[in-house]
């Protein structure tokens, strides 16, 4: 599998496991997991939705449990390991709600949802069967698209409905400074926005992915390598 690296230009060959292209999450495979630590989280601002959106730009998140007793730390297991790897590749020292969050490989095999009757207040939550998962599909265009954050967004799946100013106008409304906006040429399905900085589109990303444009349509966010 290629994965493009946006800060080196390069394009690398992420290693398959045992000759496996997707290893099975739960095995003990070698210098392999599906689980990743993440610490350095705004404690006030952080949801596990939150994080299995942001996540689930770079695979498909089954679950995350952020800890009780640790409020800035949390446990994201995503479906493949090759997916924990592009998640900490691009995600790792990156700002999150005012905080510069930190990305590693957890000992963990999968994160463990609460017994019954143990305190939990909500901040584990099991994402298996989410519709929003982008790599559903085998061989899923989403791959190809995978990018660092970056101030521009992708927009897709906008209906013919919806023009530049109301989309401008739903970002605006959530706190968000547009610079630039553009409509790809030869399909008014897809958009380029463009916010204030990288910090911001994150943010962006989180609260806009799924942003319901009409009856029938949800909006879908991803970082985009170009800018406008």
């Amino acid at each position: 599998m290629y994965v493009y690296d946006t800060k080196t230009g390069k394009e690398f060959v992420l290693p398959d496991i045992r000759g496996m292209r997707y290893a099975v999450c739960g095995l003990q495979l070698p210098g392999a997991g599906c689980v990743l630590l993440v610490s350095n989280l705004s404690e006030e601002t952080v949801t596990p939705d939150a994080l299995f959106t942001l996540f689930g730009v770079y695979g498909d998140v089954q679950r995350v449990k952020i800890l009780f007793n640790k409020k800035d730390t949390a446990l994201i297991q995503m479906s493949e390991p090759q997916q924990a790897y592009l998640a900490q590749t691009h995600l790792d020292k990156v700002k999150l709600f005012g905080k510069q969050i930190r990305v590693m490989p957890s000992k963990h095999q999968g994160v463990q949802m609460p017994k019954e009757g143990q305190p939990d207040a909500g901040l584990t939550k099991d994402y298996s069967a989410s519709p929003l998962h982008r790599f559903k599909k085998p061989g899923s265009k989403n791959y190809q698209n995978i990018y660092a954050p970056s101030a521009t967004l992708h927009l897709s799946n906008i209906p013919p409905t919806v023009g530049e100013e109301e989309i401008k106008a739903a970002f605006a409304e959530a706190g968000f400074d547009v610079k630039a906006f553009k409509f790809f040429p030869k399909d008014h399905k897809m958009a380029l926005i463009q916010l204030d900085s990288v910090d911001e589109a994150i943010v962006a990303l989180i609260k806009m992915h799924n942003f319901q444009l009409s009856d029938a349509s949800h909006l879908r966010v991803s970082f985009s390598k170009s800018t406008i």
